[in-house]
């Protein structure tokens, strides 16, 4: 009886969100749109960067240099004057604005140490971090070629990149995204859900009725996971795969079991929070300070061995960690539940306290109510 109840009362959830259009908008485009544009957009790499050159040189090596700044990095160089270069760099017209001064290939011929002045946009500061490297690799690779340099090194380093052999970083900006999405939209979902209830006037309706809070909330958080789980699904097969063609190393199914556990806690963690707002925009304000430190240092962005010991040590907790660290293992790496199993545990451990956290501060929330 009560699994019954517990299927009608997700039935009701899942009818409720269809007849959403605000939260139907939502899961498409955090699946698609946000996920399209985080492979595509990559700002941590260089993509079409505008580049100025003040020529004073005016020699064939000067012009051998302007013709190495090349797309896709770049985009062709503008002559630049030197009289209205900070001006220009003021107005954020370029990223880079390279010098190259009087008798600079007299000077290189000459085996003198010339100098080459490269101005640098720092507002746009990832670009401009990687940019730098980027510049000063051409120049130096043109000087070498021009003068006929060698130089003889007595170790030599064979590179191999494994999971991503060509760096390319929509492979992992695309994934990482869609991991990001699933966590979010679990805990908006399962919030709002509950929080339309109570806006409705709803909720007094339950209280009348034969079910037990822990039917409501085990409803709630099924029909949000399964939207979840379908929304991420076609996400990867639609949109990763067939639309960025991005490879999927491991297995799909073995990724949706995790997902399914992680979303289990996330969404016990929505509910648990939603009993704390009294309308949505104070749910909002309580996502920004759960959601941004949960994403932030969870290891998606920054690897959490570079974190301080104590905040590595409170993130252990959180069950993003153990889902970030299931999800890249298999996507990326192909690894087998002999290898994610322990992550897996920490999941089911991590949903099973949220879960009952939750569901003992719903039960107070009701009995207030009541």
């Amino acid at each position: 009886m009560k699994f019954r109840q517990i299927l009608y009362l997700g039935i009701k959830e899942l009818r409720a969100i269809w007849r959403d259009p605000i939260l139907l908008l939502i899961i498409v485009m955090a699946f698609s749109v946000s996920v399209y544009t985080a492979a595509s957009a990559m700002p941590e790499t260089l993509h079409k960067t505008p580049i100025g050159v003040i020529d004073d040189d005016q020699s064939q090596l000067s012009q051998r240099i302007i013709q190495a700044f090349t797309a896709p990095y770049f985009l062709p160089p503008d002559a630049v004057s030197s009289d209205v270069a900070d001006r220009l760099m003021d107005e954020g017209r370029y990223t880079f604005i390279v010098h190259i001064p009087s008798g600079f290939q007299r000077d290189v011929l000459a085996a003198n140490t010339p100098e080459i002045q490269v101005l640098v946009d720092a507002t746009r500061m990832t670009q401009a971090f990687t940019g730098s490297g980027y510049v000063q690799a051409i120049i130096q690779s043109e000087l070498n070629s021009f003068a006929q340099v060698t130089v003889e090194i007595p170790i030599q380093l064979s590179l191999r990149a494994r999971f991503n052999p060509e760096l390319n970083a929509s492979w992992f900006s695309a994934i990482n995204e869609v991991i990001s999405q699933i966590t979010m939209l679990s805990i908006i979902l399962t919030g709002a859900a509950l929080l339309r209830e109570r806006e409705h006037g709803t909720v007094e309706h339950l209280l009348v009725m034969p079910i037990t809070p822990f039917e409501i909330m085990a409803a709630k958080v099924w029909s949000m996971a399964l939207i979840v789980i379908i929304a991420a699904s076609l996400s990867l097969v639609v949109v990763v795969q067939s639309a960025l063609h991005i490879p999927i190393a491991g297995s799909l199914g073995l990724f949706i079991a995790g997902m399914a556990i992680h979303l289990f806690a996330t969404t016990s963690l929505g509910i648990f929070l939603a009993s704390f707002a009294r309308s949505m925009p104070q749910f909002g304000l309580l996502l920004i300070l759960v959601i941004l430190p949960m994403e932030i240092l969870s290891g998606g962005m920054t690897p959490r061995e570079s974190m301080p010991q104590i905040i590595q040590w409170i993130m252990a907790f959180a069950p993003t960690t153990h889902f970030i660290d299931f999800s890249q293992a298999i996507l990326f790496r192909d690894a087998g539940l002999d290898i994610v199993w322990p992550q897996l545990l920490a999941l089911i451990m991590i949903g099973l306290a949220l879960f009952t956290i939750a569901l003992a501060r719903f039960r107070k929330t009701l009995a207030s109510m009541a």
